[in-house]
């Protein structure tokens, strides 16, 4: 028996020893967060966190000492490379780039959503006086995106597309479209005489666009996905959240806090846009942006479920959500979210 007995001495030894190592992996982990945002207005919710160190203040009253590191990059595709290679901790971007990631990732990195960072509307704008709507788009037009075919701008389009000319034609419009950033595109659409002449733009460029006579409103994304939604999202793995409690729960307080900044306080989180971004946008334009009532800066997440919904009937999405709490994180569950 004595021989047994020692076996099993050994394995609870080894197994003593194994949970030692996870519970100090996970505790050197705590405390370190790496947060990367994109360009423009519709990241107002980390210029607050930023500036006021939100994270660094939930992280004392929950006990940890949090590190914060910034990055600030452009395009979901390198934030989803930087997220599952582990050099970023938290990443950004539209929700269907975010929902895409979910999707490729269940059951291996299970990438979900932390937060929404606001709703607000992107315009399909246009130059061109013969487009009154998308039945009047043709092979000569050219459509301007970000990303086109995969980005927030190119999903929208095609989930509309598919509506208005059928399930099988949701990429109608995809041979037309062309990658360019939002500034380059603005500046074709109010000096005319470009290729480009329509642009799925979002704030601050659609105002300045629309300062254009030449220059008028198609379609928005809240007439496609029926009011107000999403625009962009902040998320991770399902590694950082477990291994990382505190510092997560400090995270995510801090984007509550800096939402409740943003509502009471709109002139000056317009300040802090400019500051943190260093903008060269008129004081006046920024203000205008965070005080329109179609844009709400809330982690409360909108109409995301529509895009699940759609994109899956459209094979974009293999995995069928049953609702919007699958891909979010259940801190956010307790939101009256949609």
């Amino acid at each position: 028996m004595a021989q047994p007995l020692n076996r099993w001495v050994r394995r609870s030894l080894w197994a003593c020893v194994a949970a030692l190592v996870a519970t100090a992996s996970a505790t050197q982990a705590e405390g370190r967060i790496r947060v990367a945002q994109q360009f423009g207005i519709g990241y107002l919710l980390l210029d607050v966190v930023r500036e006021q160190q939100l994270i660094e203040k939930h992280g004392r009253q929950l006990g940890v000492d949090v590190q914060v590191e910034w990055a600030q990059l452009s395009g979901a595709t390198v934030m989803n490379e930087a997220l599952l290679a582990g050099s970023l901790d938290i990443v950004s971007a539209g929700i269907p780039p975010a929902l895409v990631l979910w999707d490729r990732t269940r059951g291996k990195q299970n990438v979900k959503v932390v937060a929404s960072l606001g709703s607000l509307p992107n315009y399909l704008l246009t130059n061109n006086p013969n487009v009154r709507s998308l039945k009047d788009l043709g092979d000569k037009d050219r459509i301007a995106v970000p990303a086109a075919g995969v980005g927030f701008q190119s999903r929208t389009l095609q989930i509309e597309t598919a509506r208005q000319f059928g399930a099988a034609d949701f990429k109608r419009f995809d041979n037309i479209t062309v990658s360019l950033p939002h500034p380059d595109a603005t500046a074709a659409l109010i000096k005319g005489g470009s290729e480009v002449n329509t642009h799925f733009s979002s704030a601050p460029f659609y105002y300045q666009a629309l300062e254009s006579k030449q220059v008028r409103k198609v379609l928005s994304s809240y007439d496609i996905l029926g009011g107000p939604a999403t625009f962009n999202v902040l998320y991770t793995t399902q590694k950082f959240h477990d291994e990382n409690p505190k510092t997560y729960k400090a995270f995510y307080n801090a984007l509550v806090e800096a939402e409740q900044f943003v509502k009471t306080n709109k002139a000056k989180a317009a300040e802090v846009f400019i500051r943190v971004q260093q903008s060269k946008l008129p004081p006046e334009l920024v203000r205008r942006i965070v005080e329109d009532p179609e844009n709400d800066f809330t982690v409360t997440p909108q109409r995301t479920f529509v895009y699940a919904d759609e994109l899956h009937k459209l094979g974009v999405l293999k995995n069928r959500a049953a609702s919007w709490k699958d891909y979010f994180f259940e801190e956010a569950h307790a939101l009256p979210g949609s």
